[in-house]
């Protein structure tokens, strides 16, 4: 069945709930069991490769660099970072979203890098919040702040209403609209007709006040699609590719029937390398901003992303658990993984940004020549 249509009152469009049985299920239950089997590391399945064990640099062993004078900074979406980072979305239950999010607000303020948010879909469907109001835009008053809608909600009725209740409700700088087909797929009860979504969010990029993102939340997007998509009006790509969370893993361990587990896992290890799909994208889109996620895990993966054509890189499950603590965890670890590409940097002889998409590789993949 699809979405009703909102009926707007005052501010905010009042958001019918959905006439789907199944989309009244416990979805708030669903994304806090989502948050417990990514930080467990013992999840099913074959794991994919995100491709950066191929990417290595020329190390340079006299870099004639001050470490401390290497420029890490850039711009995106009009606002400057002191890194090229953007802390991934990450999503859960209500009252656990709302101190994770919060706990990444502050700590994205505090170093000066991007915030995504998870899927707003609760909160604009007005059953819970979870943290995702104004005082995320208070907690975090300088940095670009990205909302979040599915694009499968897009296919049961969501558009321009929801899509600005979105970004109304946190203050974003853009809109992010995640591709996840695969995990509707594997899901049971899963949205799985999709047909008209390029078309509908082609409308919202020519209808919406703020930047444009799109993004795969695991298997990647391939240039191909990257280049339609960017054509239809987004203006960011992050390809989420292949070598991080398994959202098909995730899907079969929460699975209580044998044989849909078994048909989740299958699929564990599916999806375009991140490495291979930031190449491919940054061909297709020279002109595009690119976000690398999907397995970065450290400074050096980030300094990798870059290298290969991302102008940022994203980083969600690997900093989850610190973001489950505190915002000082948080700050803590991405204070590592900024010293790590800071290294990076100087052992490749790279001043700033620029200098470090033209660093030396040894033994180059095919993909790149």
């Amino acid at each position: 069945m699809r979405y009703s249509p909102p009926v707007t009152k005052g501010p905010f469009p009042a958001v019918t709930e959905p006439t789907d049985p199944r989309a009244r299920g416990d979805i708030a239950g669903r994304k806090s069991d989502h948050l417990d089997i990514v930080l467990n590391p013992t999840l099913s399945g074959r794991r994919a490769s995100s491709g950066f064990d191929a990417i290595v640099f020329e190390h340079l062993a006299l870099p004639e660099l001050a470490l401390s004078a290497i420029d890490l900074s850039t711009r995106f979406l009009g606002r400057s970072l002191n890194a090229p980072l953007l802390i991934s979305s990450m999503t859960g239950g209500p009252e656990r979203a709302a101190r994770i999010n919060h706990n990444l607000a502050e700590a994205a303020e505090a170093l000066g890098i991007a915030l995504a948010v998870g899927s707003q879909r609760i909160a604009i469907e007005g059953r819970a919040t979870g943290g995702l109001d104004r005082s995320l835009r208070d907690l975090a008053p300088s940095i670009p702040i990205l909302a979040n809608v599915g694009a499968a909600q897009l296919g049961l009725g969501y558009g321009r209403g929801e899509a600005e209740r979105a970004v109304e409700m946190i203050g974003a700088d853009a809109l992010i609209i995640h591709l996840n087909p695969l995990q509707e797929a594997v899901q049971p009860g899963g949205d799985t007709d999709w047909r008209g979504i390029l078309r509908a969010i082609e409308t919202l990029a020519r209808d919406l006040a703020v930047p444009l993102v799109v993004k795969e939340v695991g298997a990647g997007i391939s240039g191909a699609l990257a280049r339609r998509l960017v054509e239809a009006g987004a203006q960011t790509i992050d390809v989420a590719g292949a070598g991080g969370t398994s959202w098909a893993a995730v899907e079969a361990e929460r699975s209580e029937d044998a044989l849909t587990r078994a048909t989740a896992l299958v699929f564990s290890d599916w999806g375009i390398p991140t490495a291979r799909a930031i190449a491919d994208v940054r061909r297709a889109c020279p002109e595009t901003t690119v976000i690398g996620s999907g397995g970065i895990k450290t400074g050096l993966d980030v300094a990798k992303a870059i290298r290969l054509g991302a102008d940022l890189a994203g980083q969600a499950a690997a900093s989850l658990g610190a973001a489950d603590r505190s915002a000082e965890a948080v700050v803590t670890h991405f204070s590592a993984v900024i010293t790590q590409l800071r290294i990076a940097c100087f052992c490749t002889g790279s001043a700033d940004l620029k200098a470090l998409r033209q660093a030396p590789l040894l033994a180059p993949p095919d993909y790149l020549e």
